[in-house]
Formats: C-alpha cells, sequence, structure tokens
C-alpha cells in the first residue's frame, strides 16, 4: 500500500511525515516529493516468532509519499503540487493535514486559522482535476459514438463519466459515485484523485491533542486530531521512553500507530501470517480475498498449484498455546481456494508445481 500526504503549505504536513516514518524528509526524493518504508506495527508477530522459534520477524509495509504543499496564494506551489499528480494517482489513499492552530512565525497571508476551509480548497482542486480528466474523455466518446457501428462498451463508460462530471461540478467526490466493482474497472485507468479513500489529520496545539476531534469532515473515511510536533519529538525518543512520554501528554496511541491503522480501515485492508523455519511473515490483503489470490500475493507459483490452505485463528492459536494443541482441539482447517481470508489467519499454503 502507498499513501500520499497531502496539504496546505505551512500545515505541518511534513513534520507528520518524519513523524510517522522516523526519517529526515530529505532522505529519498521523487521529482520533488520525499518517500518512506514504513512497518506496520503487529504485535501478534512476536507470539509467532516465539511459537515458531524463527530467526527473524518480517512485517508487513506501507509506502508513504510527501508530496510539496499546496496554495492557491503561489503560482510556483500550485505548480508544483501539480506535477506530484502522477505520482498521488499511483497511491491506494490520501491523508490530508490541515492546520488547527494560530502560528506567529506564518506570514499573515497565510496565516488562516480554518481548517475546514483548508480540505474545502485542498478537495475542490482534487476535484478540478479529476473534472479535466472527465470532460476530456466524454467528448473523445461522444466523437466515437457517432460513428457507424455499435459501442456498447463506451456507451457504458459515457454515461458512467457523466454520473461523475454531474457530481464533481456539484462538488461531490467520485468516491460517492463509484461504488461497484464493475465500475471501478471501468474508469481504472483514470486513477481518479476523488475516488481514493481520504483520512484527514487535524493538526493541532499540543495542549489540545488529547481532546476530541474538532469536526468529523464528511467526505474523510476518519478525521483524527493530533499535535504533528509532538508526535515528531515522541518519534525521535527511545523505545523504553516513548510510553511514558505519551502517557505524561494524554496521548494513548502514536500517530505511526493511529494513522497505519486508519489508512487500513480506509483501503480495507488486513493481515494475515505465515511462517517457515527461517521467519515469520504478515501480508497485507483486501478483505473479501480468497485464499489462493493470498497464495498469489507469496509467489505465483502457490496460486498456479494450490491445494489447500492449512489455516488457524491466531486468536485460536494463541490460546491453544501451540500447533499441536490448536490441531487437538480442532482449532485447525483444511481450506479450499475460495476461502475467505480473515483477519489475522495463520496459513501455511498447499501446493504442487
Amino acid at each position: 500500500m502507498r499513501i500520499a500526504f497531502v496539504g496546505p503549505l505551512q500545515s505541518g504536513k511534513s513534520t507528520l511525515f518524519r513523524a510517522v516514518t522516523g526519517q529526515a524528509a530529505s532522505d529519498q526524493h521523487l521529482m520533488g516529493e520525499h518517500i518512506a518504508v514504513v512497518k506496520v506495527p503487529d504485535p501478534r508477530l512476536e507470539f509467532l516468532q516465539r511459537l515458531f522459534k524463527t530467526k527473524k520477524v518480517v512485517e508487513a509495509t506501507i509506502e508513504c509519499l510527501d508530496v510539496p504543499g499546496f496554495s492557491h496564494e503561489t503560482a510556483q506551489s500550485q505548480s508544483e503540487f501539480r506535477k506530484s499528480l502522477p505520482h498521488i494517482r499511483q497511491c491506494d489513499a490520501l491523508v490530508a493535514v490541515v492546520r488547527g492552530f494560530d502560528n506567529p512565525t506564518v506570514p499573515a497571508y497565510r496565516n488562516r486559522v480554518d481548517a475546514r476551509a483548508d480540505l474545502e480548497e485542498l478537495e475542490s482542486e482534487l476535484m478540478f482535476c479529476d473534472l479535466e480528466s472527465v470532460t476530456g474523455r466524454i467528448e473523445k466518446l461522444q466523437k466515437e459514438l457517432k460513428k457507424p457501428k455499435s459501442h456498447d462498451e463506451e456507451k457504458h463508460q459515457l454515461e458512467l463519466l457523466q454520473r461523475c462530471q454531474n457530481a464533481l461540478e456539484n462538488e461531490q467526490p467520485l468516491s460517492k459515485v463509484i461504488q461497484s466493482d464493475e465500475e471501478r474497472k471501468m474508469v481504472s485507468s483514470f486513477a481518479f484523485l476523488t475516488e481514493l479513500p481520504l483520512v484527514v489529520v487535524i493538526n493541532v496545539n499540543e495542549a489540545e491533542a488529547s481532546a476530541p476531534v474538532p469536526f468529523d469532515y464528511p467526505h474523510a473515511h476518519t478525521t483524527i486530531a493530533l499535535c504533528a510536533d509532538t508526535e515528531e519529538q515522541i518519534a525521535k525518543l527511545d523505545p523504553q521512553d516513548r510510553q511514558a512520554f505519551m502517557e505524561d501528554l494524554g496521548v494513548g496511541e502514536s500517530a505511526h500507530d493511529r494513522l497505519i491503522q486508519a489508512c487500513y480501515g480506509a483501503v480495507g485492508l488486513i493481515s494475515f501470517m505465515t511462517h517457515n523455519q527461517e521467519e515469520v511473515r504478515a501480508w497485507s490483503i483486501k478483505q473479501g480475498t480468497e485464499a489462493v489470490e493470498a497464495a498469489g500475493k507469496i509467489h505465483t507459483d502457490m496460486a498456479r498449484g494450490f491445494i489447500r490452505a492449512e489455516t488457524v485463528a491466531y486468536e485460536d492459536l494463541e490460546a491453544a498455546g501451540d500447533m499441536k494443541a490448536a490441531k487437538a482441539g480442532a482449532k485447525v482447517r483444511l481450506e479450499g481456494k475460495h476461502y475467505i481470508v480473515e483477519d489475522g489467519d495463520v496459513i501455511t499454503f498447499r501446493f504442487n508445481v
């Protein structure tokens, strides 16, 4: 999974990026953007490593992308943001960061403290970009349909894009319009920005970090309030000091954990685990994934030669204490290729190629 951090200039977006990734924003570059790979925390892996006595643990990962800040105030910032759009389109979710506190170091013309208005302005820009793509394709389709031959597929796409156009013109994101898998497939090549799941972060003062979220943004999957500066300090602490510092501040979870959980939920991801003599490993898949698809996530040969998935729920394995007891208690199952993998399943794939 790849997530993009977007937001206005001076919103604290890059500070939050550093807090979540544990890296300086200048570590890696991609045409003005910054990239970092983040491990997905999963305490279940620690138990599995002890149980199976493996040498290492391999967590699932998320790729984080920090793009230039957006602003209508300067042509340069708007241009830099637009240059990042192809990379944003390759992401699975957006984390929109907006400022919810007064900052005297920010120039007066940028020091508006209106998180809701900032979100609306950012989303309007994304809608405008999608509308440009939709309008251009509609014009081409209308010309194609004037030719004397059957165009059932083009007709269906035109009808869908006209619905998209109407939604965007009425300031509705395409995530509210495109609902079925068939429709998503029909427009997948466009990589619409407003179709991406949205997680909103309101960057507040340290004193307000433990307070309720100021408001829930209607187009967001989740809205979170946190203090990016404080979170960056937390990320820099040694693990043994981190929890005590967070408790003093009244912060229950770090931004790292909260954002990863929020993005997993927004995209609809779950994790299953595998083990061998060398390692235990977590794999990220979409909810509703069948066992044969999950096997293919590991290696195409596993999917091609799939026989059965020896499966036990993590909770059942932990309660039993080991695989022998789990089998004795009939908690280990042999599932077929159409089995829907559940979060926390510990699976050994049987295959033959």
